[in-house]
């Protein structure tokens, strides 16, 4: 079946964004290090954050046990992943904490300029909105404090439900939660490794490249599917 006939058959009813990277600007690795190496106390010049990095990245290993497919089931596991690594790289308690303190504070990820106009506009053409993000901690006061709360119909937080991407299963819950199939369910992410996965459980996705500054608009990428596959439907009869 064409493209153009998937668009007539299936208008998204719903739109499922990732958090971290996708609606809200995520710290670099050179950023997490430099914050946690100012937090602490230390220098933080380009030499101290590369040798920070270059240390943390031996102690996680190939595969990074830091990216581990199990690391965000829990805070509790997160936390115990995290502080395994900073251990085996010989890093003592304080820069340790600061490391953990910069990448569990969700005042360091702040929401994309057009984020709030592209969820009004979503709801607008009544798709439901969902959020589904690999994270230890609850980011719906991130929501409410920027008045967006009301705009999500259903969190998928990995920490609450003991799963994570890639595993299909999350993507599932995220479509059970939502009350929508997959193919009338859009899944917006950044990185083709984790949100790609929506694919294999029959998820339209769009990725789009990681948001690295707040000021970088790109979620009108998000409307232009949405409206076009609206328009497809309505060309159509």
């Amino acid at each position: 079946m064409s493209t153009y006939e998937d668009s007539k058959t299936h208008p998204v009813r719903a739109v499922v964004f990732d958090w971290r990277g996708t609606l809200v600007s995520e710290l670099t690795q050179q950023g997490w290090a430099r914050e946690a190496l100012r937090r602490a106390g230390r220098e933080h010049d380009d030499g101290a954050v590369r040798g920070l990095l270059g240390d943390i990245r031996r102690a996680a290993g190939e595969p990074n046990r830091l990216q581990s497919p199990l690391g965000n089931i829990s805070a509790e596991r997160h936390r115990d992943t995290y502080y395994s690594v900073f251990a085996d790289a010989g890093l003592d308690d304080e820069l340790a904490d600061a490391l953990f303190a910069v990448d569990s504070d969700p005042s360091y990820n702040i929401f994309a300029v057009d984020a709030a106009e592209t969820l009004a506009s979503l709801i607008e053409k009544n798709c439901r909105i969902g959020v589904l993000s690999n994270i230890h901690f609850d980011i719906r006061p991130m929501f409410e404090r920027a008045g967006l709360l009301g705009s999500i119909d259903a969190f998928v937080l990995s920490n609450e439900h003991g799963v994570q991407k890639p595993d299909p299963a999350i993507f599932r819950l995220a479509l059970e939660l939502l009350g929508t199939r997959a193919e009338e369910t859009l899944m917006v992410g950044d990185r083709a490794s984790r949100d790609g996965v929506a694919v294999e459980v029959g998820m339209p996705t769009l990725l789009v490249p990681p948001l690295t500054d707040p000021r970088q608009r790109r979620l009108h990428l998000v409307t232009n599917v949405v409206g076009a596959r609206r328009n497809s439907e309505t060309a159509g009869g």
